[in-house]
């Protein structure tokens, strides 16, 4: 039995947030309710269950106050610390936006997330009914049994570090000039130790979802193929079945990431329904030419994090600003940064000989 460390700055929430964290905290030994940042308990090392109401407006202000107060005592307040959302809302928008700006906030303070770490309740619960379809439970019920399983997933969730990961990296700006990729080339030489492999995405290779119906999707990924087959069912979708680790390259184009990416996310469906992706580890690399990075940042987690499964390591995400050709070698430290991020890779893998290590 372990301890669980729910974070509920709000003191007036609904009853259906109540169950959700009654059903969640239901297999802990203890639970320890942090109500406000002086209360002196230490977030660190423990697994963590951030508790949101939203209102008309879409945001938990007092959630975000507690966020912003430990995060100016300490940037790393939830370092090596797992977590999981539950989250209401009493309209039927803002859940996922803001899961995704909590859960990239207190992944750059050092929180992990286990792959779909979210349960969201929406006004009448009606995003409930196409669980329905599996589970014959009223749209409440479904709720809190889904709060209960979450709960067990992060209780049973263990940090083991994995020997000689597979490391599939994927891009699609093949310019020698990108910023993007220079980037990636300064955190890869921090990476010597590991091998990777690279994936270009051009033009043309992958085309978009056609959104089968979930019948036929489940029929090709029985069959290791995709409607469309091609490039994806050859190369990428093997690529990422076989990896411990996924690496994203995104500029921004436009606050999100690139067409090709986005149609390589929406096609991972085919192979969800073959492989769970929640021992699989993601990590953002965005370089962005004014502004907007963590808008990138944050849309990763909400496809591959929240909805797809990957889990989410400590300061998985990093960004930069660099706008003309070449300009992201003369951003300040920047050697410095890379080589940072690169060392966040050993806490999560081993390629060495290590009797704590997990054989993959």
């Amino acid at each position: 039995m372990e301890n669980i460390y729910v974070i509920q700055p709000e003191e007036s929430i609904s009853e259906e947030l109540q169950y959700m964290i009654s059903s969640f905290v239901r297999p802990y030994s203890s639970q320890f309710f942090v109500k406000d940042s002086e209360s002196g308990i230490d977030l660190k090392n423990k697994k963590l269950l951030f508790a949101i109401e939203i209102g008309d407006t879409g945001f938990d202000i007092k959630m975000l106050r507690f966020i912003f107060e430990i995060r100016r005592k300490d940037p790393q307040a939830f370092e090596n610390s797992a977590g999981a959302v539950l989250i209401h809302s009493s309209t039927a928008l803002g859940t996922k936006r803001f899961s995704q700006d909590l859960i990239f906030i207190a992944n750059g303070m050092g929180c992990a997330f286990i792959g779909q770490p979210m349960v969201e309740a929406t006004k009448d619960m009606r995003n409930f009914l196409t669980w329905q379809k599996t589970i014959k439970l009223p749209l409440h019920e479904i709720c809190y049994e889904l709060s209960g399983r979450l709960g067990e997933r992060l209780l049973k969730h263990e940090h083991n570090k994995i020997r000689n990961p597979k490391i599939t990296v994927l891009y699609s700006s093949p310019h020698k000039y990108s910023n993007t990729m220079l980037l990636w080339r300064l955190i890869s030489e921090g990476l010597k130790d590991f091998t990777f492999k690279e994936i270009l995405i051009e033009n043309g290779m992958i085309a978009d979802c056609r959104g089968c119906s979930y019948t036929m999707c489940r029929h090709h990924s029985d069959s290791n193929t995709c409607f469309y087959g091609g490039f994806m069912v050859e190369n990428v979708l093997p690529a990422i079945e076989e990896a411990d680790c996924v690496i994203w390259l995104c500029p921004n184009y436009n606050d999100s990431y690139s067409a090709n990416l986005c149609a390589t996310i929406n096609r991972l469906t085919v192979l969800c329904h073959k492989q769970n992706f929640r021992n699989k580890l993601m990590y953002g690399v965005v370089v962005s030419g004014n502004s907007g990075s963590d808008s990138v940042g944050k849309q990763l987690i909400g496809s591959l994090n929240l909805n797809k499964g990957f889990r989410l390591p400590p300061s998985a995400i990093f960004s930069e600003t660099a706008n003309d050709p070449g300009a992201i070698l003369k951003v300040k430290d920047i050697d410095k940064k890379a080589k940072l991020f690169a060392a966040n890779f050993y806490k999560e893998f081993e390629s060495g000989d290590d009797e704590n290590v997990q054989e993959r």
